[in-house]
């Protein structure tokens, strides 16, 4: 059973993400809900969950505030950033202090149960969107930004617009009928984008994406 905290100060909001956790799925169990980053500190430090879910902001400390705290007493326990706000600082301040992840509010149930189970593994999930994003911003494709991190990520570079949406969505653990439904694509071109991918990027299945996608690293 993967235990959850969730930490968020919308009620209703939570109230329906502990609904969907719990009602439709039978290997998640929420422990716990704090509404603010003082008392998300304090139950983590009691209940020690295997994952937390955890809002940017909160009315007294920061969401990122709050992770930095608890992962500097709890280095096992998998926290990802769950937020309305895609903003890159907040993406890299959360992802430089170790949170295993960021992702949107706008997911679906089935993708961030999908994304938790993930997480309890050891990959890291960050939203498609805010994915590429990131990279994009790091590496544009003339003239790196950070030129030692940018140089790691030549590799994507040789991928058009729709390989890194797909790429994203692979890396984030969705199947090809899932990316086919997001992307609003037939699941045969899907099949075939991501066998040039596999081509491009010299990788043999879905596992290589996900280890290379996970070697991101933000400075």
């Amino acid at each position: 059973m993967i235990q959850i905290l969730l930490v968020d100060d919308q009620p209703l909001f939570v109230e329906s993400l502990r609904k969907s956790l719990e009602n439709y799925t039978d290997d998640l169990q929420v422990v716990g809900i704090a509404k603010n980053g003082t008392s998300a500190i304090a139950m983590a430090e009691s209940l020690v969950p295997d994952v937390i879910l955890m809002d940017v902001h909160l009315p007294d400390i920061s969401g990122v505030v709050a992770t930095k705290r608890i992962l500097e007493a709890h280095r096992s326990i998998k926290i990802v950033m769950l937020s309305t706000y895609d903003e890159d600082e907040y993406v890299r301040d959360a992802l430089r202090i170790g949170s295993s992840g960021y992702l949107l509010k706008d997911i679906s149930p089935t993708e961030l149960i999908a994304a938790i189970r993930a997480l309890h593994t050891g990959l890291v999930q960050i939203s498609p969107k805010i994915a590429t994003k990131l990279i994009n911003a790091m590496y544009d494709g003339t003239s790196p930004k950070i030129p030692e991190v940018s140089s790691r990520f030549e590799w994507f570079d040789t991928l058009t617009d729709r390989e890194k949406e797909i790429f994203g969505l692979i890396a984030t653990g969705f199947d090809n009928q899932q990316i086919a439904d997001r992307l609003q694509l037939a699941e045969q071109t899907v099949r075939n984008n991501i066998s040039t991918i596999y081509s491009k990027l010299e990788v043999k299945d879905r596992f290589e994406i996900i280890r290379l996608a996970n070697t991101i690293q933000y400075h």
